[in-house]
């Protein structure tokens, strides 16, 4: 009999292929998951995205064991989009938009889903399940803070472990809901000319 992690594929560690249906079941429970947890963050059930997907919780289980699991699955996707978003930086021209262009495609990114929001701030844990996936990510990252930085457009002293910090600033305007206006572009523009070297 199968384990519960055979189909998990880079999750699960495992290279075999699926099954067409436990595919397509696999890309629903995905898609389920992330609105979900875009709409509740952490706090979203295992049932309530069963049911998003139309699969049985059994299902939902031989596919992701846990909760964890497929919030690091998740998380795994994002860090693919993030990555997308460096590496697109550092196609831009000018060094100086290359690193703006960055920072707020990421700030988008936690814009658009709660749960990188709920992992930045709530779940530390779930950032430590994709180090392999985070540090190729500071690694691009890194190359678009030493373009700007080499053009003269960035200060000397950032490093791009600040990164973080930023977004998490970021992440709390957005979920700010005590100010009258949530503008978290407003945030990221004054964070962005103080980082500028005029």
């Amino acid at each position: 009999m199968s384990s519960p992690t055979d189909s998990l594929g880079p999750v699960g560690g495992t290279a075999r292929p699926l099954r067409r249906d436990a595919q397509r079941n696999r890309d629903r429970i995905l898609l389920a998951a992330a609105a979900a947890f875009a709409q509740d963050g952490v706090e979203a059930q295992m049932d309530d995205v069963a049911r998003r997907a139309g699969v049985g919780v059994g299902t939902l289980y031989r596919h992701f064991p846990t909760k964890d699991v497929l919030l690091a699955e998740l998380m795994r996707r994002k860090f693919a989009h993030l990555l997308a978003t460096a590496r697109e930086a550092l196609e831009v021209e000018d060094p100086w938009d290359g690193f703006a262009q960055m920072l707020t495609r990421q700030a988008e990114v936690m814009e658009e889903d709660a749960v990188v929001r709920d992992a930045l701030q709530r779940v530390p844990q779930a950032w430590s399940t994709r180090a392999v996936e985070r540090d190729e990510v500071r690694a691009v990252a890194g190359q678009v803070v030493r373009r700007a930085q080499d053009a003269g457009a960035l200060r000397r002293d950032f490093e791009v472990d600040d990164i973080p910090m930023l977004m998490c600033g970021i992440s709390s305007a957005m979920s700010m809901s005590l100010l009258p206006r949530r503008d978290w572009r407003r945030h990221l523009e004054i964070v962005l000319d103080g980082l500028r070297v005029r």
